[in-house]
């Protein structure tokens, strides 16, 4: 079950502001998912075999082609805060 303070708490890590209508309901709707993905450990999967790693797809991907990129002023000329030579952003992981 999730609860009021786990929701505010993660949306907090992602500078979320919620009121607390959509607290209550965040914290219903997400309980209510993970009742549904719990309800897969019901199923009997003993036959069925993995495939996971058995699928064989043709990976595509392009050639590594040198090309020329933006200057470091003209890149952060529209960054809120640029931070000497990159972009400045707020600490997520405490």
């Amino acid at each position: 079950m999730i609860d009021h303070d786990q929701v505010r708490y993660v949306a907090r890590l992602a500078r979320l502001s919620l009121s607390d209508e959509e607290v209550q309901g965040l914290a219903r709707d997400l309980s209510s998912i993970l009742d549904w993905v719990k309800k897969l450990d019901e199923l009997d999967v003993s036959g069925v075999e993995v495939t996971s790693h058995a699928v064989d797809l043709p990976t595509r991907l392009r050639d590594d082609q040198l090309q020329p990129s933006l200057a470091v002023d003209e890149a952060l000329a529209n960054a809120p805060e640029p931070l000497n030579d990159g972009f400045g952003v707020p600490k997520i992981i405490e």
